[in-house]
């Protein structure tokens, strides 16, 4: 057994006995059937009522280490073992028909049962964005960051980079077809890409090198950009 299991089956009893609680799902590893013992575990939870405050929910499920509200509005707790838990508190379940997939979430509790119609709703997987759009998204970035690191803004080029490696991942899947995981395009990237990555999380012209390859493999490159991206960082 894995230990996150008995935080998972502490989470489905609590969702069954909140009466406040009018729906829940799992998403995830878990709720996918693909999670080891570094995943996380992953709620979104609906209530009817106040449910107080959510640090103090979370606390029944196992004493936390901290919990802390992230950037996306998530609650993230901290238990033993280094276990991370998401936990997202929300009051309308219908508001899940505007995610772009359903990504393999599964309902833990529907008492109104508008929280199986709307996941029934969803696509499976999201839409796939065009060779053309990525590429241009890419560039975008790549220029950022040569920019700043030019005006000597080192830590501000990392941050570019960071999203241009993002980018030269969603590439390189179309590239070699496996757009599986499309939503976080770095999830099982070792495993399932062959593309090399060398630096290119913080060497502008080792990013470039890669982008370039990959986007002549996808689509008609601008001749006039990549002239100018070659003078530039070819060097």
């Amino acid at each position: 057994m894995l230990p996150q299991e008995p935080l998972i089956a502490r989470v489905r009893e609590l969702c069954a006995a909140d009466r406040r609680l009018g729906a829940a799902l799992m998403y995830g590893s878990f709720a996918q059937g693909s999670a080891d013992e570094h995943s996380d575990i992953e709620f979104w939870l609906f209530f009817d009522a106040d449910p107080g405050p959510p640090a103090e929910w979370i606390a029944q499920v196992a004493p936390p280490l901290h919990v802390t509200l992230n950037e996306f509005g998530a609650h993230v707790a901290f238990f033993p073992g280094l276990i991370r838990g998401e936990f997202h508190f929300a009051a309308d379940a219908e508001s899940v028909r505007e995610w772009p997939a359903r990504g393999g979430a599964i309902a833990v509790l529907d008492r109104h049962g508008s929280l199986s119609a709307a996941l029934d709703a969803l696509p499976e997987r999201p839409p796939i964005e065009s060779a053309e759009v990525i590429c241009g998204r890419f560039a975008n970035w790549l220029l950022l960051a040569h920019h700043v690191a030019q005006r000597g803004e080192g830590l501000r080029a990392l941050d570019a980079l960071a999203h241009a490696q993002r980018h030269l991942l969603w590439m390189a899947r179309l590239a070699e077809h496996r757009t599986e995981h499309w939503l976080t395009p770095s999830r099982a990237a070792e495993r399932e890409l062959s593309t090399s990555f060398p630096r290119t999380h913080e060497d502008v012209r080792a990013a470039w090198r890669v982008g370039r390859a990959l986007w002549i493999r996808l689509a008609e490159p601008p001749a006039a950009l990549f002239a100018e991206l070659d003078a530039a960082l070819s060097r």
